[in-house]
């Protein structure tokens, strides 16, 4: 009787693959995680419990079928176990490196809640999408049929590349539109190597063309091609802009020399790896090398600021954060993570202005608010009263001012949705109060014929697991659209 490959979390411990020392990692942006080998693959995933009701895949955005790739894994069946992961996930190899799966899969694990340690579901679903790619499993993009039915999409991050990937399986004519001169959006310039190496989004990018996706970059609908253009162009259009606004701090000294918004700074560093030529950078605005550096903020982008800023060769990197440790949304790990390369964090601590001095001063001179930032004007807060939404509301302490040196800051506090109605001169787009785009749950449907929204742009910010599935089930409502059309 052959042994049975499954349930094994009681005599096997938890394993993450090997992870790079802090003092190794820190000195590049090469990803901190090594790649399971296959005999530990199979036996980390042989831990799952198989259990009826499988809650790390009912709090999966995108429902895959975890419990069943785990088992291929286990028995050795890893180009099945591709097979499937690919049924539900148009890019498993990138969700599997940058999901926040201790909030997801992994925070459900029955087997967790049993205080036996997660399934390393993350760490495997990676380790089968890198085979696949090395042993040739990734095909091109063959639809068994061409249809004369064509589809445009703003934007090239994850929701509208989803998208195009399921559309174009299905014979659909596919232009993707971007801003960009790399397709990927966040993936590719938002996101530091460290937690996705580019040459994983890469090989993606390049598979989809391959299979006859067109890419239309350094496009920016209106003024290089108008709205109104594009909707007489194509059949359908999918808006999957993101959402690319900065969120500021209205405090004295924004606009100092030395404050800079986060996006702007992974955005440089990113291009900088890839071996652009970036002024900004080369003159030291967006270089932390040599730097006291202090982020504001306390979500994933604040985590890839400092971490590359540590890896930019910062003299020292604070996080400043208004809530603390239990109630910051970033992922533990990544907080984990930084803590490990030298990060200090914060904890209740919030801006009241960016001076040019390390000393406290009286911040009503509006001469002090020119010249090269010194410091953050710092004060502590506590944790009151829970709000609408249940978070409890911080409330500053009186007199707990102080300064924190700082020659470089970068803020990184979220992001808004442009004005699109505004950009795209639609003044009927539809939008709601917070300026994203008003559209159906599930189908991306608005109120414009033939015009759809996914991702951030719909949901406000939010992961990319999330715009992958907005963007494949905007892709099945085209698809049934076309079909009754066609009838």
């Amino acid at each position: 009787m052959s042994e049975q490959p499954m349930l094994k979390f009681v005599s096997l411990e938890r394993e993450m693959p090997q992870k790079r020392s802090a003092g190794e990692r820190a000195q590049d942006f090469s990803e901190i995680y090594a790649e399971f080998a296959r005999e530990k693959a199979a036996e980390q995933a042989s831990r799952c419990s198989q259990c009826g009701v499988p809650y790390c895949q009912s709090h999966c955005p995108l429902h895959n079928n975890i419990p069943d790739w785990l088992m291929l894994t286990a028995e050795g069946r890893l180009q099945e176990a591709y097979e499937v992961s690919q049924q539900t996930n148009s890019f498993p190899e990138i969700c599997g490196r940058i999901c926040p799966q201790d909030r997801l899969c992994e925070g459900n694990c029955v087997i967790e809640n049993a205080g036996h340690g997660t399934v390393t579901i993350g760490a495997v679903e990676k380790y089968i999408t890198d085979t696949a790619w090395e042993e040739g499993w990734v095909k091109p993009i063959k639809p068994a049929v061409e249809l004369d039915y064509s589809v445009g999409i703003i934007g090239a991050g994850p929701g509208g590349l989803a998208a195009a990937d399921r559309l174009r399986r299905n014979g659909v004519q596919v232009t993707i539109y971007d801003r960009y001169d790399r397709a990927g959006g966040l993936l590719t310039y938002g996101i530091p190597g460290f937690k996705l190496e580019k040459d994983v989004v890469n090989k993606r990018n390049a598979q989809l063309i391959e299979g006859g996706i067109k890419l239309e970059l350094n496009c920016d609908i209106g003024k290089d091609i108008t709205f109104q253009e594009l909707r007489e162009k194509h059949d359908a259009l999918v808006i999957a802009t993101g959402v690319y606004k900065i969120r500021d701090v209205d405090v004295p000294g924004s606009d100092r020399t030395g404050v800079v918004q986060a996006l702007d700074y992974l955005t440089a560093s990113n291009k900088v790896n890839f071996g652009d030529n970036v002024a900004e950078f080369d003159s030291g605005m967006l270089d932390a090398n040599g730097k006291k550096v202090v982020v504001i903020g306390g979500g994933d982008t604040a985590m890839d600021c400092v971490r590359t800023a540590v890896r930019q060769g910062a003299t020292s990197v604070k996080c400043m954060y208004r809530r603390d440790r239990a109630n910051m949304p970033g992922s533990q790990r990544e907080v984990q993570n930084a803590e490990e390369e030298g990060v200090i964090f914060e904890w209740l601590s919030a801006p009241k202005g960016f001076i040019a001095t390390s000393e406290i001063q009286a911040l009503s001179d509006a001469s002090s608010f020119d010249g090269q930032v010194k410091a953050v004007h710092g004060y502590k807060m506590r944790l009151g009263a829970p709000d609408a939404t249940g978070r409890r509301v911080p409330e500053p302490i009186e007199g707990s001012d102080y300064a924190e040196e700082a020659d470089l800051v970068i803020k990184a506090l979220g992001f808004e949705p442009e004005d699109l109605p505004t950009l795209f001169d639609q003044p009927d787009l539809p939008v709601t109060r917070w300026g994203t785009i008003k559209a159906e749950f599930e189908t991306g449907k608005t109120a414009m014929d033939g015009v759809y929204a996914v991702g951030d742009i719909v949901r406000g910010a939010s992961l990319v697991v999330w715009a992958i599935r907005d963007g494949r089930d905007t892709a099945d409502a085209i698809l049934d659209d076309m079909g009754k059309l066609l009838l």
